[in-house]
């Protein structure tokens, strides 16, 4: 049984969402605030994290930018639940580390599709081979990226973003077929998600140099070139 952490402080909401998950066959636990929040995810693992934006006190979208930040390869997807419809605010929202957001209201079917598809792309490649460019590698299996056996801590939408790349150098790919790849052709995703993640995936691989790796293709899109660049590694 899938276990989904639903952290929402309208009681409600709650109601409705558990109404929606429980009869498909989900485990929901409940959390009206980040604090027990986060003292449920101490106690056990989850396989997705519904975040409402605003909650009492510390808000969701803090929450999801410390859980991205934490020192462990197996934090779970985080779907954003949110009444902010904007753009900007969508942009906000993936920049925190969240993998997908539901604008409030939505429907059932909205949000059992975005959840299934969260959850699909998550385990998606646990069976895939590992791989390794200049020191920068990949274990699916274990799902775990290191630099130099060092372990890097990337958000699921980051890891499977990364895989996509290193497991197809030297391609260049549209952020539509980017989108298709990693999100999926289902996923109610636009091409400003893609450049929200290469923008985080760049920033978690500079301190190493393998930034240098994602290219900018000027009016095309992406494409990731282990063998174009030197690395300049920060002097001890």
């Amino acid at each position: 049984m899938q276990c989904i952490l639903m952290v929402e402080d309208e009681p409600e909401v709650r109601e409705m969402i558990r109404f929606i998950l429980e009869p498909k066959g989900y485990r929901v636990d409940e959390a009206d605030n980040a604090q027990d929040a986060r003292r449920l995810l101490s106690q056990r693992s989850y396989d997705l994290i519904l975040m409402d934006w605003m909650l009492p006190g510390r808000s969701g979208l803090d929450l999801t930018r410390e859980l991205r930040q934490m020192a462990r390869s197996n934090t779970p997807p985080v779907i954003l639940l949110t009444a902010r419809s904007e753009e900007s605010d969508k942009v906000k929202g993936l920049e925190s580390g969240a993998d997908d957001y539901i604008t409030k209201p939505f429907s059932p079917r909205e949000m059992l599709a975005r959840i299934k598809a969260v959850l699909r792309r998550n385990r998606g490649d646990q069976t895939e081979r590992g791989i390794e460019f200049a020191g920068l590698s990949i274990e699916p299996s274990l799902h775990i990226v290191a630099i130099d056996g060092t372990p890097l801590h990337l958000s699921p939408a980051e890891y499977r973003l990364l895989y996509f790349f290193m497991t197809h150098p030297d391609r260049v790919f549209s952020r539509t077929q980017i989108l298709d790849q990693v999100w999926g052709v289902t996923a109610s995703v636009d091409e400003r998600t893609v450049d929200v993640h290469i923008r985080r995936l760049r920033k978690q691989l500079t301190p190493s140099g393998h930034h240098n790796f994602l290219q900018t293709v000027r009016s095309v899109g992406y494409r990731f070139s282990p063998g174009n660049f030197q690395l300049k590694r920060p002097s001890s």
